[in-house]
């Protein structure tokens, strides 16, 4: 007979909406959460003989998540950190896991200038979020934001590519480069403000989207990419995958018109896909934490 061994497994509870209102006093605060629990060690009898002595239920996972946000959230990272401290330390037989969170954002709705005490609308284009690795001893953040959109409507161009009999494209010094970024980043320790951390890493990015011209979108996802890794050395990497959000010039002369980069229309497919990563000098250009994140980040 045909021997079969168990390779890398994981399982656990996806996509668990929770929302936390701190109603401590008249001014509530909200925090809105999408978080996965996923659970890695000896589950092999479960996979083997349906022995399920090993498998703490998903059930309990998704009511472990409930339970732990009644003492607050604080952060992503920092409650992310809380779970799988939690499985890993309660059972002895859990070694490890994966814990990711998707952090919606609520503004408060302006009312006679001032913002309500408890009336809330959905902010900003972009989502948080955030995912904790236990491997053993070893413990990795991954922090991000995804569908962070940014414009800019010149200093941007794309020259100097290679042409063949296909190249239809026109070279270009005065262009509009958007782009929708998905960008995440690895720290390389566990006891910072992440809060703190988060919001500054996205001033940086914006920042440097918007500082330099940009020759092409690489060029300008290193701008960022320096920006951020220079500012925290916390951080030893940073992923970006960046849609480009196509927006070309309308020709008007068939109506008489003249159309000086003035009037576009954007176009949502096809799309330029640029991905890539950065690191500091020495760090791990291939970390496994990165092996479980579906896409390039």
């Amino acid at each position: 007979m045909t021997t079969i061994t168990l390779g890398k497994n994981q399982y656990g509870k996806a996509e668990v909406r929770v929302v936390r209102v701190t109603r401590d006093t008249a001014r509530h605060e909200i925090e809105d959460l999408n978080v996965t629990s996923q659970l890695r060690g000896d589950f092999a009898d479960a996979h083997f003989t349906g022995d399920n002595a090993n498998v703490v239920a998903t059930d309990t996972q998704k009511n472990t998540v409930y339970a732990f946000a009644k003492d607050g959230i604080g952060s992503p990272e920092e409650y992310l950190l809380r779970l799988g401290r939690h499985f890993t330390g309660e059972f002895d037989w859990v070694t490890g896991g994966r814990w990711e969170a998707d952090q919606y954002t609520w503004e408060r709705i302006d009312v006679d200038g001032q913002g309500h005490d408890h009336s809330f609308v959905r902010g900003g284009t972009e989502t948080r979020t955030a995912l904790v690795e236990i491997d053993g001893e070893q413990t990795t953040i991954i922090a991000g934001l995804t569908d962070l959109k940014v414009l800019k409507s010149t200093e941007s161009g794309f020259v100097g590519y290679p042409k063949d009999r296909y190249t239809t494209l026109k070279e270009t010094t005065d262009r509009i480069l958007a782009t929708s970024v998905t960008a995440k980043w690895r720290y390389n320790r566990n006891d910072l403000d992440f809060n703190a951390a988060f919001a500054d890493v996205r001033r940086l990015l914006l920042e440097a989207f918007s500082a330099n011209y940009s020759y092409a979108l690489q060029n300008t996802l290193h701008d960022m990419a320096a920006a951020v890794l220079e500012a925290h050395d916390e951080i030893d990497e940073i992923r970006f995958s960046t849609p480009n959000s196509h927006h070309f010039v309308v020709d008007l002369s068939p109506f008489g018109l003249e159309n000086p980069n003035e009037v576009f229309y954007a176009a949502d497919r096809p799309y330029g896909l640029i991905e890539a990563s950065f690191l500091r000098e020495g760090a791990d250009a291939d970390h496994r934490v990165w092996d479980g994140v579906a896409g390039f980040c």
